[in-house]
């Protein structure tokens, strides 16, 4: 299966976090993407002016573990694994901190407070998506009481390793998880405080008020940095010190996936071929003219000449002839994915620009649907079309190696800066003139935006399934991002 999300990462850049999420009674799996992005041509992008190296440069791609899916209450309650397996690691490091056992003690910190993450996004989306009325005070009180467990057993796990053997760099990690933990709830009780408030639910806001004021006090006991209202200095020092953080705590989730170009062995095969049949091509230019005029004569010199001068250009053509062949069987790049020295698959990715005729049929169907004006379906063929496409493969089994969790699957999440895009576009507004009610003749500030449509096309056990996406763009970056149905 293949998860899809979107979202604008900044102002000029757009994310796709896509999901390559594994069968669990299939050892071997294979994933394919492709982005469709139909360009307006009035952005002057095209092969000339945006060649393959700057669409990489645009295009930047992290790939991680999808993150072990758990509710808030399984997380402290009953035989929770999280929570056992937290405790028993720092329990072992306590009585003997080997570098073995720290660097356990460390990776079970991280897991679980990724996983403290990941549940309280999951659980208050589910509180604002709920539409059962009677079920929101149910959920809301859980959520609250819940989040505020998780917090009080982590704080008790310090009793354990605070302790004579333990060195101070090792209690270190102990607190950059607990600060990580608060930062996470307090945002996220905060966003559904104001969630509460704006449905008139004044006494579930205060239960949550109250959690909030108790986890930031606990912060200002040890020292942690909180969010100071008029304080711009300590609050840039907050926002640096959380990115850190949040990129130490999920360290052990990202892979790693060094690229290399894909199909080097074949091409040089290819292109070999070339220049042989070019030196076949002057070799018998050579013999013929010298078996007919004998050799150190003058027609032969200049057959030599020509037959030399066609070789090259016989190489150069059968070149790029096996060169486009090599492009469209092959993709541009491929990487190993690999997690703690074990190789989980591999992907390959591609991009080029497409003519509209060799898109297909569904695609382009997809994407004359739901026009914003009448013209613009038959002016589709003035787009350039780029697409961009990967192909992934996972072992499962080896996914599931060496760890306590159940991995379901990878995520690579893609960002794409559209700096590029907006290069040659018109100033963001316009002013226009319209007739009042009155007669007058009133000015309006309009604005002035373009439209990228992006079509997703994603394949995984013989089964494709399609997404379209409107991408509302003007020169002072992305306004929206709206799914097309």
């Amino acid at each position: 299966m293949i998860e899809i999300d979107t979202r604008i990462h900044d102002r000029y850049s757009i994310e796709l976090k896509v999901g390559f999420v594994t069968r669990k009674k299939l050892r071997m799996n294979d994933f394919s993407l492709a982005m469709w992005f139909f360009v307006p041509g009035s952005l002057d992008i095209n092969r000339a002016t945006y060649p393959k190296d700057m669409f990489y440069q645009d295009v930047k791609s992290n790939i991680r573990l999808i993150t072990p899916v758990f509710l808030l209450r399984e997380i402290v309650e009953g035989p929770a694994l999280p929570l056992r397996n937290i405790r028993e690691a720092f329990i072992q490091m306590a009585s003997n901190p080997t570098r073995t056992l720290i660097s356990e003690y460390e990776y079970q910190i991280k897991m679980f407070a990724a996983i403290v993450k990941s549940a309280l996004r999951d659980e208050l989306a589910h509180i604002k998506q709920n539409r059962i009325g009677s079920d929101t005070e149910i959920l809301c009180d859980g959520f609250i009481r819940n989040a505020g467990k998780i917090c009080d057993e982590y704080v008790g796990l310090r009793t354990i390793i605070n302790a004579p053997t333990v060195p101070e760099g090792v209690m270190r990690m102990y607190l950059s998880g607990d600060e990580f933990i608060c930062d996470i709830t307090c945002k996220h009780i905060l966003e559904l405080i104001e969630w509460l408030r704006g449905r008139k639910l004044d006494e579930l806001a205060g239960k949550a008020t109250a959690l909030y004021r108790r986890i930031g006090k606990h912060m200002r006991q040890l020292g942690y940095p909180e969010i100071r209202k008029d304080d711009r200095l300590h609050n840039r020092i907050f926002i640096h010190r959380f990115s850190i953080l949040k990129k130490y705590i999920e360290s052990d989730l990202y892979l790693r996936a060094p690229k290399r170009r894909d199909g080097v062995i074949v091409e040089q095969l290819y292109f070999s071929i070339a220049a042989g049949l070019a030196m076949l091509f002057a070799t018998v230019v050579s013999f013929a003219f010298q078996k007919k005029f004998g050799s150190l004569t003058l027609p032969l010199f200049i057959a030599l000449i020509i037959s030399y001068m066609l070789k090259d250009r016989i190489k150069e053509l059968m070149r790029y002839y096996f060169a486009h062949r090599v492009g469209s069987k092959y993709f541009d790049n491929k990487a190993k994915i690999i997690h703690k020295d074990t190789e989980l698959g591999w992907l390959k990715e591609g991009v080029d620009f497409i003519e509209p005729e060799k898109v297909p049929a569904d695609v382009m169907t997809l994407r004359n649907s739901s026009h914003l004006t009448e013209v613009e379906s038959s002016n589709v063929t003035a787009e350039k079309i780029i697409l961009y496409r990967k192909s992934v493969h996972i072992d499962r089994d080896k996914l599931q190696a060496n760890s306590e969790y159940s991995f379901s699957g990878i995520n690579d999440i893609i960002r794409l800066n559209v700096t590029n895009f907006i290069k040659k576009m018109d100033d963001p507004s316009v002013l226009m003139r319209t007739l009042d009610d009155d007669g007058s003749i009133q000015t309006v500030d309009c604005d002035r935006d373009y439209y990228l449509n992006l079509v997703l096309q994603y394949q995984y056990d013989n089964t494709a399934e399609f997404k379209r996406f409107r991408i509302d763009l003007s020169r002072d970056g992305i306004k929206s991002i709206e799914e097309v149905r």
